[in-house]
């Protein structure tokens, strides 16, 4: 299967010559491999495309990505978005009473993949259009089957604390403890507020707020809905370590009885709060492949090693490793000059009690020891 991806934010067909079209070796053949339809941008057929790579060698902006994969991911395909973007294959299933966690590189589909369990995007499985009918189809005798009929028909309410906390001043309104009183569901809010060190900013507006602020309540006005599905992305990012152990340990009490789904980068919280992994891997923009559950322990293991067992694929060229102390680098360098064995004269010192014992000025020598200066 061959995936072709157009990044439409970089490619600019009116500043270039449209060189994917002119070294195309299928389009100088007389095949549509590549067409550019007046005042639009390039589009590639991905069934008569060779893969041989020159569009995107000969691209100047970098805009286009040819990537090869198995022929047996097609049918696992989940999303897509429009024709040459990007697209995810396969789904984790949040089980009850589990903190789920999901662990990748940036660009790979982790806040997809939140969208398609919160409910706000309907996969489409590459068409044009996803409906839900399709996504119960296509999910027929597994587990994700049960959970969105379920999330479909209104029984399972799903709570997201979004990633991009700082964009929050802009929709939200009022102060900080009116939003908190506000959403509070289970009458908590002060007691939340007090355990994640809130109470100094409860009168201040959104706007007025730092970044780990932001995101403090953010996660606060989260768990403070009633939900059967908590669904948090990256909780810990703005704050430091003090104030993540803090988010860390309220998420963990939430989660006794609930599906908790967390996207997180520390290592560190998503060891303390996670109980098993999936790992996210691909080419950031251009495609996701969501791997088979896993222990923590298993998955972090796995996702430094960039290497999963399992699926048998290596998911980076080198391994990930964390030293004790940086290793120490010895180098040979050319020897400059060297000097004997030498002594100096320095008078007109100024006198010190003790130094001598008359006069004002007195005269000392230096002596310094034979030896070398390198490059």
């Amino acid at each position: 299967m061959r995936v072709a991806v157009l990044h439409r934010s970089r490619c600019q067909p009116r500043k270039c010559a449209l060189e994917c079209m002119r070294f195309c070796p299928g389009v100088r053949m007389g095949e549509e491999t590549i067409k550019v339809e007046e005042g639009s941008k390039p589009e590639i057929s991905e069934l008569l495309c060779t893969g041989c790579g020159i569009c995107t060698k000969k691209c100047p902006f970098e805009a286009i990505s040819i990537v090869n994969l198995p022929d047996e991911l097609g049918e696992e395909k989940v999303h897509q978005y429009g024709a040459n973007g990007f697209r995810l294959f396969r789904l984790p299933c949040p089980e009850e009473g589990t903190v789920t966690g999901i662990l990748g590189e940036n660009g790979t589909g982790k806040s997809t993949i939140l969208r398609i369990l919160a409910g706000e995007l309907v996969p489409n499985f590459g068409s044009e259009e996803g409906s839900r009918e399709e996504v119960l189809r296509r999910f027929a005798g597994r587990q994700l089957h049960t959970y969105f009929s379920e999330l479909y028909s209104g029984r399972l309410r799903v709570v997201r604390k979004p990633q991009h906390v700082d964009a929050l001043p802009k929709v939200v309104k009022g102060c900080a403890g009116e939003v908190l009183e506000r959403v509070d569901e289970r009458g908590l809010w002060r007691e939340v507020a007090e355990r994640l060190e809130l109470e100094h900013a409860l009168d201040r507006r959104l706007a007025q707020l730092s970044g780990g602020e932001l995101q403090r309540l953010a996660v606060a006005a989260a768990l403070l809905r009633e939900a059967d599905v908590y669904i948090l992305d990256e909780p810990s990012s703005y704050l430091d370590v003090v104030q993540r152990l803090r988010v860390a340990r309220l998420i963990h009490e939430l989660a006794g009885s609930r599906r908790v789904v967390i996207v997180e980068h520390d290592l560190v919280v998503l060891d303390y709060l996670a109980e098993r992994i999936h790992v996210v891997y691909g080419v950031p923009g251009v495609y996701g492949i969501v791997s088979g559950a896993r222990s923590v322990r298993r998955g972090i293991n796995a996702y430094l090693r960039g290497y999963l067992r399992e699926e048998n694929v290596r998911i980076r060229g080198e391994e990930l490793r964390f030293e004790v102390r940086p290793p120490a680098s010895a180098t040979e360098r050319e020897l400059m000059l060297s000097y004997p064995e030498l002594s100096m004269m320095a008078s007109r010192l100024p006198w010190r009690a003790g130094s001598c014992t008359g006069g004002r000025w007195s005269a000392c020598s230096v002596r310094m020891p034979r030896g070398r200066a390198p490059l």
